[in-house]
């Protein structure tokens, strides 16, 4: 089999031609060796001592583990677990729903995560910072501090409730447009649909990415790159021309101030 990072590879460099589908993605997920390269980086992070609801943590993680999970990749029958839910406090005194999935579906959503970062991350737009390689709020502010110097208003907006409110069937209609193999689509519905444990009760999940799950980020990037391409494109209707066109309205307070319009002469001082 080849290797992860030549899989990767490949896959990167097919991202940008817009027309080109994805097929035989699923195929990835009998190979041994993404594991293993999974494993070595999700292994350190914290919380994987932590048990999910199937009671399972790192411990005894090895190839026999692997294996069985490939074969129930094979055989269709891999169903991931519901997440555990638990709440962290937000900064604003709230408190953030968080799910913590056991460390198998761990393992595979990170297999996954690498595949869609591949095919999606060079297309996103250079103006999304979020979740993204090598980017943060700081990046995004230094691109304002560059490039905004003089922009003379901003629209600023929230989207409540981001990962809670994101439609399924819009996310796998987004993902259908350039992957073209219904086993990988699939595996993507499993995870949307595995619900969470609260309180030993199990709940089902309509909408939404868990948050704390490894797929969250990259399926939300994916599902709001949709909103940022039809802004670019909005926006590119009105920077047009070389100088601001003047809003006739704002002109006319303008000239009033100016005591053109309320009846005082300009005067000049010899």
């Amino acid at each position: 089999m080849r290797s992860p990072e030549n899989v990767l590879e490949s896959l990167k460099s097919k991202a940008c031609n817009k027309s080109y589908k994805y097929g035989r993605l699923y195929r990835n997920l009998y190979n041994p060796q993404f594991y293993l390269l999974t494993y070595q980086r999700i292994q350190a992070k914290p919380g994987n001592m932590t048990a999910g609801t199937d009671g399972k943590t790192i411990d005894g993680m090895g190839m026999a583990r692997i294996n069985a999970l490939i074969e129930k990749m094979r055989d269709f029958s891999y169903q991931p677990n519901p997440a555990r839910r638990t709440y962290i406090p937000k900064s604003n005194g709230k408190m953030r729903p968080l799910g913590i999935p056991s460390f198998d579906d761990k393992l595979i959503q990170e297999v996954v995560r690498l595949i869609l970062e591949s095919i999606y991350e060079p297309t996103f737009s250079d103006y999304s910072h979020g979740f993204r390689i090598n980017k943060s709020c700081h990046t995004a502010l230094k691109y304002v501090q560059k490039y905004f110097t003089g922009t003379k208003w901003f629209v600023e907006g929230d989207i409540k409730g981001c990962f809670d409110n994101v439609d399924h069937h819009v996310l796998i209609d987004i993902l259908r447009k350039r992957i073209a193999d219904e086993h990988f689509i699939g595996l993507l519905w499993k995870f949307l649909k595995a619900g969470y444990m609260e309180d030993w009760n199990y709940h089902n999940t309509y909408s939404g990415t868990p948050q704390g799950s490894i797929i969250s980020p990259i399926l939300a990037n994916i599902y709001m790159n949709e909103l940022d391409s039809y802004m670019a494109e909005y926006a590119e209707k009105f920077n047009c021309g070389n100088r601001r066109k003047i809003n006739p309205a704002f002109k006319k307070k303008l000239d009033v101030c100016r005591g053109k319009n309320s009846g005082l002469k300009e005067i000049f001082l010899k």
